[in-house]
């Protein structure tokens, strides 16, 4: 069991619609993390921007964007994640890729579907929650809007890490400042938050704001918030975790439900 995890988020500017250019500037963004890291995480669309024109902008599980990851992945050493659109069996997904050193994969499909940009009348909602296991540390995956619902997100399993990506817009990000500090408290865990920053094709604006909590919801960040772009580095640790959870249980004093 690794007692630490290092972690690098990646708070970016996207080009609209251009999977190659953002290709190109997270390779650049990515050679330039000076710590050493166990994984990378970028955000919510990070190769196209949060575009419901998936007819054009999807791409397969054999695609450009996949390749680009693995081989990212084998050259830093390290896991990276970020979500992009995918097509399969004729359906789109907003697909977050968990991406192992060595070319493995796991994947999480966004289950909250942002009904106000019609997300759900364009892409089919994922059904499975997604724990990946990554060096000793149990990491639930979700993604942008999914961060409004407690009930997807509930710790029934006892995992170590929330992780969210996000393309939240600054009008509303009071409420991803809140909702990621109350999400660490109430499933005392982790909660990390990587949200874009910059002004999108349609022209929402989006300042960043990404974060990382502790089991008791402080922010672990010396920086915060971050309105620009910018690589925040934090470390997690094991023991705060399992210290705080002996001594204040309040995970055994859980509803006894599951999700359906």
């Amino acid at each position: 069991m690794k007692l630490t995890l290092n972690i690098a988020l990646i708070q970016s500017d996207l080009v609209w619609e251009n999977a190659l250019k953002n290709r190109e500037n997270f390779t650049q963004k990515i050679n330039a993390v000076t710590q050493d890291v166990d994984l990378i995480v970028l955000p919510e669309m990070f190769n196209t921007g949060f575009t419901m024109n998936a007819a054009e902008m999807a791409e397969t599980m054999n695609g450009e964007t996949l390749k680009w990851l693995s081989q990212t992945a084998k050259d830093k050493h390290c896991a990276i994640t970020g979500s992009l659109i995918i097509v399969e069996d004729g359906n789109y997904y907003n697909r977050l890729i968990f991406m192992f050193p060595d070319g493995t994969f796991k994947v999480y499909d966004k289950h909250q579907l942002f009904t106000l940009a019609r997300e759900q009348e364009v892409f089919t909602a994922g059904q499975d929650e997604v724990i990946v296991e990554y060096r000793g540390w149990d990491i639930k995956l979700l993604v942008c809007y999914d961060l409004r619902f407690p009930v997807w997100a509930r710790n029934t399993s006892g995992y170590d890490v929330l992780l969210y990506v996000a393309s939240w817009p600054k009008p509303r990000i009071n409420a991803w400042d809140t909702l990621l500090k109350a999400r660490a408290i109430e499933n005392m865990c982790y909660c990390i938050g990587v949200n874009r920053i910059g002004i999108d094709g349609k022209g929402y604006q989006y300042n960043g704001h990404s974060a990382v909590y502790d089991v008791l919801g402080n922010s672990v960040l010396k920086e915060n918030p971050i309105e620009e772009e910018t690589i925040l580095y934090t470390t997690l640790v094991k023991s705060h975790i399992l210290e705080t959870r002996e001594k204040l249980p309040f995970l055994n004093d859980r509803d006894d439900f599951k999700l359906l």
